[in-house]
């Protein structure tokens, strides 16, 4: 019935040509045309499905013409078109004060000067675009699907966007919840930094660190949680995020002829500066940030260069009261962030017993070879 509707020939005809003009387009820029072309896409359908009277089976009619005419181009199954409508839907359909949000917190210089008496900012849906047409399809459906809110759903588009993601690593943030981690952890670097470089340290760090891929006892000491993260570094290195250069473990320093060993060192090519990790796995104390503290104005003293910003130090504790964490940065001069971590899958002491450790097994290799 479809196919003797004049208006529905006529519809179906105009988003022809829009294909196929984006085909001719499609060889400078595939990626972007091809979202944009998905968004156009959804905008005309949802449309049409307010303003005709073509019932559910539109869009599987619609789906047979567009094949049939561009076989070679797989994204125009129901099921995509179906997607396409959802993702299309999900950008718009937020609360005017959801989208101011995200305009002003992610776009804020573009969006401010547009945001006003509460109403739907001019440009929100030009700032939308700008940014999702500049990651894949598959990364936009990953987004939105596990998203609540578009500001959070945003949020993983600038991330996807600065560290060039993979799907597998934009998959892995997500279910690691970065959203409501990132620059959680307590600092003192408003304080200690100067702007801008106090907000993107504080955003560099997050609360807690997630270990879920270290497979250690429950009761494990600063030893086997060490000897755990130093095991699966890049793992280790993808949780810390982007930016973190690895330089040494126990990293020896002498002072006034006396050795001291930093837990964990590290560069961060982002902020310029050494970053020192402190691992504690018993809840925060006090005199631990004057031992960081003293570490910190070691490295400032002895590595940093004239060029180079001042060294961060991170404390990663078991657990923390967020007074007591804030009255022992509060005198500091240096800056530190103090941050919890995570062990959800840790092993039983029973069972990390019988398991044999890798020395055990190198051993039984260089046998057996």
């Amino acid at each position: 019935m479809l196919k003797k509707d004049k208006d529905y020939s006529k519809f179906l005809r105009s988003l022809k040509d829009r294909i196929r003009f984006t085909q001719l387009k499609a060889a400078v820029s595939v990626n972007r045309e091809l979202i944009e072309l998905y968004w156009e896409l959804a905008e005309k359908i949802v449309e049409k499905q307010k303003t005709s009277q073509w019932g559910d089976g539109f869009l599987t009619q619609m789906s047979k013409d567009l094949q049939e005419e561009f076989p070679d181009i797989k994204g125009f199954s129901k099921r995509n078109l179906e997607l396409m409508r959802q993702w299309f839907l999900f950008w718009i359909d937020e609360d005017v004060t959801g989208q101011q949000v995200v305009a002003q917190s992610v776009f804020a210089k573009q969006a401010v000067s547009q945001i006003a008496n509460n109403k739907q900012p001019t440009g929100y849906f030009d700032l939308v675009k700008k940014a999702i047409f500049q990651i894949p399809w598959g990364h936009n459906l990953m987004i939105v699907s596990k998203s609540k809110t578009n500001h959070e759903a945003m949020f993983y588009v600038q991330k996807t966007i600065e560290n060039n993601w993979s799907r597998t690593v934009l998959i892995h943030q997500i279910e690691g919840n970065l959203y409501e981690r990132e620059g959680k952890a307590i600092t003192n670097f408003s304080l200690s930094l100067p702007n801008p470089q106090s907000d993107l340290a504080h955003q560099t760090l997050k609360d807690p660190y997630v270990f879920d891929f270290l497979t250690i006892r429950e009761k494990h000491d600063e030893k086997e949680l060490e000897d755990g993260l130093m095991n699966q570094v890049t793992k280790f290195l993808l949780e810390l995020g982007a930016g973190f250069s690895f330089i040494g473990r126990q990293y020896k320093i002498t002072v006034d002829s006396d050795d001291f060993y930093i837990d964990l060192l590290f560069y961060h090519v982002k902020l310029h500066c050494y970053v020192v990790v402190e691992l504690k796995v018993v809840p925060f104390k006090p005199e631990f940030a004057g031992k960081l503290n003293f570490y910190v104005s070691a490295v400032d003293e002895m590595l940093k260069s004239a060029n180079e910003h001042p060294t961060v130090g991170i404390l990663i504790c078991k657990s923390k009261k967020k007074t007591v964490v804030e009255y022992s940065l509060k005198r500091l001069n240096n800056p530190i962030g103090v941050s919890e971590y995570q062990i959800t899958s840790a092993l039983p002491d029973a069972l990390k017993s019988s398991l044999p450790t890798v020395e055990d097994i190198e051993a039984e290799l260089e046998g057996e070879l």
